[in-house]
């Protein structure tokens, strides 16, 4: 009898053990882990936050524009700003269309299935190619308006072009408030990305530090204030 009171607890207690997110610390701050390898690493003589897509649990057929973050724990917020300093390198493995691809994620609920997000291609910012140019900053909301989707029925509306490059720190700043949100690129006056209409459904949550495949990022200063 006792033997099998056993068996039933650990049948009850193991899927919430498996139910419990990977964490990792931060500039005193807790983040819950998403489909992301990340690591404290030393950059340039400072301690950094380093990410990169977890390949071996969720390859590229998984798609793109994927909640692959570290968010926030136990966080919440509806309208405000959120500022990060992002440096991105391409990994050696980094397949032919990898554009550094990094950036910001914010409103995400709580069990990763909608939330915003603004992020840069890097390599865009000083291509030979104005059409890859003008592809520099991206709007998304998941689940349902990724880049694909949104370059097809709204071109131009929610990307545009940004001067950047690889292996530099970059300022990212995200105003929003309701439906708006405003990027602002290394502390300049104007905005480099203006969305009057965000078309995602959450209405608050959580702030993650995002990137996308063949990307090999760094975070530092990330600062987080509400309206």
């Amino acid at each position: 009898m006792i033997n099998r009171i056993l068996i039933s607890l650990l049948v009850l207690v193991n899927p919430l053990c498996l139910l419990q997110a990977q964490t990792i610390r931060f500039e005193g701050k807790e983040f819950e882990i998403s489909k992301v390898k990340a690591s404290v690493v030393q950059l340039n003589g400072e301690e950094v936050l380093r990410l990169e897509r977890d390949l071996e649990n969720f390859p590229f057929e998984k798609g793109v524009d994927e909640p692959t973050f570290v968010k926030l724990r136990d966080f919440d917020l509806e309208n405000g700003t959120v500022e990060v300093k992002v440096l991105s390198r391409l990994l050696p493995d980094a397949a032919a269309f990898a554009r550094g691809f990094i950036g910001l994620a914010f409103r995400i609920n709580p069990d990763n299935s909608g939330y915003e997000s603004i992020y840069i291609r890097p390599t865009n910012g000083r291509a030979d190619d104005q059409i890859r140019r003008n592809h520099s900053v991206q709007y998304y909301s998941y689940p349902n308006y990724k880049f694909d989707r949104l370059r097809k029925e709204f071109p131009e509306l929610y990307e545009t072009y940004a001067y950047m490059g690889l292996d530099e720190w970059i300022t990212i700043r995200i105003e929003f408030k309701d439906k708006s949100a405003k990027l602002f690129l290394n502390d300049r006056e104007q905005p480099s990305l203006l969305v009057k209409e965000m078309l995602g459904s959450t209405t608050s949550g959580s702030v993650g530090l995002w990137l996308d495949i063949g990307t090999e990022g760094f975070f530092k200063e990330l600062k987080v204030m509400q309206y």
